[in-house]
């Protein structure tokens, strides 16, 4: 067991109140830009597995299950691009989003923009970016807040 934190959401309610304004902005661009929830919480579960924040990655699936995701598909997305199981735009959204996570290990590479680019409209590209984006900053917030995690949370 972790030793508890503060949760710095409840810490800076205002601050907190902005980046949920900010994610619904982001869920709306995304929808308005082609993106369907099912593609959405993909990104959102393969970003909270390569940051390792439990909560996000627990609260995602459920949510991706109740909008009829096959939890087969769940399974393997660590190895998704050893699969089947995904189409060309499902892993171009997934390979972009790895990138922008991992922007510190070398930006995001012109080969992965270009691969990218190629399925994706702009439209797209930017909407999947902004899902990443807030995503990873959820997750810095539950895991710096170490948020609970467990059958009955």
């Amino acid at each position: 067991m972790h030793t508890p934190r503060v949760n710095i959401g409840k810490g800076a309610p205002a601050v907190y109140k902005t980046m949920a304004a900010l994610d619904s902005e982001v869920r709306q661009h995304a929808a308005s830009a082609g993106l369907e929830a099912a593609l959405m919480e993909l990104v959102k579960i393969r970003v909270s597995q390569i940051n390792g924040c439990a909560f996000c990655l627990q609260l995602h699936t459920r949510e991706a299950v109740a909008i009829g995701e096959d939890p087969t598909r769940l399974a393997v997305l660590p190895a998704w691009e050893e699969t089947n199981w995904f189409s060309a735009r499902e892993r171009a959204a997934l390979r972009l989003a790895e990138a922008v996570t991992l922007v510190a290990d070398g930006q995001v590479p012109d080969e992965v923009y270009g691969q990218v680019a190629e399925v994706l409209t702009e439209a797209e590209i930017a909407a999947v970016a902004w899902v990443t984006i807030v995503i990873n900053a959820y997750n810095r917030i539950a895991i710096t807040s170490r948020y609970p995690v467990g059958p009955t949370s």
